[in-house]
C-alpha cells in the first residue's frame, strides 16, 4: 500500500477534507502505528475554523490530519527503536510537551511553553490509516488488555477529566458533593471518576434528556436539567442540604460560570474545562465565599493518562463510543455539533479488523 486515506485541513477557514497521501515511512527512532480508533473531539472543527494568521502564529503549517485521541497497533519502526513487536496494541499520548521545559521537568506537561504543536493539531494525526510517533519513549504506552479500538479517548476527553478531579476531590468531603455541569464525552469520564476517587454525591447537570439517562447510568446519584435560577433551589433540593465542595464545567460559558459561584461552598473548588468563552462576573474577593479555590486549565498531564488507561484496564472506568468508519466522520462531527450523539464518538480508518 502506497497511499491512504486521511481527514485533512488544507486551507484555513475551509471544512477538513478525506484525502489520498503517501503511507508514512517511520525514520529512525521513530514508530508507524496502524490506527485501530481516534476519538473525535470539538477542537477539530475549531482549528478548521481557525484563522489562518492565528494558526500560522502557533507554528501549524498547513496541510495536516487532524486527530489527538489515538490508539492502535505498532506496525513498523526506524533504527535505533526497541523493544516492541508487530501488532502490539497502543495508546498514542494526545497532549505534546517537550520534556525539557520547567513545567514538564515538574511534570505538569498541560502547561508545557512548547507543546502547542503536536499529533493532530500541527502536525499529522491520527484520523488516517497509519500515524507516525516521533518521540514512542515519551508518547506510546502499551495498553495490555484494553482494546485499541475504542481506547483513544482515554488519552484526551479520560485524560483532560482525570486532570480536573484530581484538583478538586482533596476538597470533596464525604457529606458534601461534586457537581459536573455537561454530561457529554467528558461529563462521562468525570461522573466516574468522581465516584471513584472522592465520597461525596455526584450531581450532573444537562439540558438533554438522553445525557441525563446517561449520567446515571454511570454512577451519578441525582441529575438536574439546566444552571436557570430555578435550578438553584432544585439543587439544593436534591442534596438535602449536602455542600457542592467541587464544581467541574465542562461548558464554561457566562451562564456555566455563575452558576457554579452560586452554588459553590466555602473552602470548595471551582474547575472551568469548557472553551464557551465565559467570564467571572462576581468580584472574586467578596463575591465567593470564603477560600474558594478557582482552576482553568486545558489537556492534561502524562500521569493523567497513564492513570485513565490503568482504571480502565481495571474494569473501574467504562469508556462509551460510537463507531464510524473513516468515510462518515463528517457524519460524526454533524451529530457532535447537534448533541445527538449518545457516546464518544470514535472513527476506524479502513485498514483496521472488521469490528465486532
Amino acid at each position: 500500500m502506497s497511499t491512504m486515506s486521511a481527514l485533512r485541513i488544507v486551507e484555513w477557514g475551509r471544512a477538513p477534507e478525506i484525502v489520498d497521501v503517501a503511507v508514512p515511512q517511520p525514520a529512525a527512532g521513530q514508530v508507524r502505528v496502524r490506527v485501530a480508533g481516534c476519538g473525535l473531539c470539538h477542537s477539530d472543527l475549531t482549528m478548521a475554523a481557525m484563522p489562518g494568521e492565528i494558526g500560522e502564529a502557533l507554528g501549524w503549517q498547513l496541510p495536516f490530519t487532524l486527530g489527538h485521541e489515538t490508539a492502535g497497533w505498532v506496525d513498523a519502526w526506524g533504527s535505533g527503536v526497541e523493544g516492541y513487536t508487530e501488532g502490539e496494541p497502543v495508546a498514542l499520548v494526545a497532549p505534546a510537551s517537550c520534556g525539557q521545559c520547567r513545567a514538564c521537568r515538574r511534570g505538569l506537561e498541560s502547561a508545557c511553553a512548547n507543546g502547542v504543536v503536536g499529533r493532530g493539531y500541527g502536525r499529522d494525526g491520527g484520523l488516517a490509516e497509519f500515524v507516525i510517533v516521533e518521540d514512542p519513549d515519551r508518547s506510546l504506552l502499551r495498553l495490555g488488555n484494553l482494546d485499541p479500538r475504542f481506547a483513544g479517548p482515554l488519552t484526551d476527553a479520560g485524560a483532560t477529566s482525570h486532570h480536573a478531579v484530581a484538583r478538586v476531590a482533596t476538597r470533596v468531603r464525604d457529606d458534601g458533593a461534586v457537581l459536573v455541569i455537561g454530561a457529554g464525552g467528558l461529563g462521562s469520564f468525570v461522573i466516574q471518576l468522581s465516584k471513584l476517587v472522592t465520597g461525596g454525591k455526584v450531581v450532573a447537570v444537562d439540558p438533554l434528556p438522553h445525557r441525563r439517562d446517561k449520567a446515571l447510568e454511570l454512577g451519578a446519584d441525582f441529575v438536574v436539567d439546566g444552571v436557570g435560577t430555578a435550578t438553584v433551589s432544585e439543587l439544593g433540593g436534591v442534596l438535602g442540604g449536602l455542600p457542592v465542595d467541587a464544581v467541574v464545567d465542562l461548558v464554561g460559558s457566562n451562564e456555566t460560570i455563575a452558576f457554579a459561584t452560586k452554588v459553590i461552598a466555602p473552602a470548595g473548588s471551582i474547575v472551568v474545562v469548557g472553551a464557551a468563552g465565559g467570564s467571572l462576573r462576581r468580584p472574586v474577593l467578596g463575591g465567593l465565599p470564603g477560600d474558594v479555590e478557582l482552576w482553568s486549565f486545558q489537556g492534561s498531564d502524562l500521569a493523567d493518562v497513564r492513570a485513565v488507561l490503568d482504571h480502565a484496564a481495571a474494569g473501574e472506568l467504562k469508556v462509551e463510543t460510537t463507531s464510524y468508519p473513516l468515510s462518515g466522520v463528517m457524519d460524526a462531527y454533524e451529530a457532535m455539533e447537534n448533541g445527538t450523539l449518545e457516546a464518544r464518538a470514535v472513527v476506524h480508518p479502513a485498514s483496521t479488523p472488521k469490528l465486532d
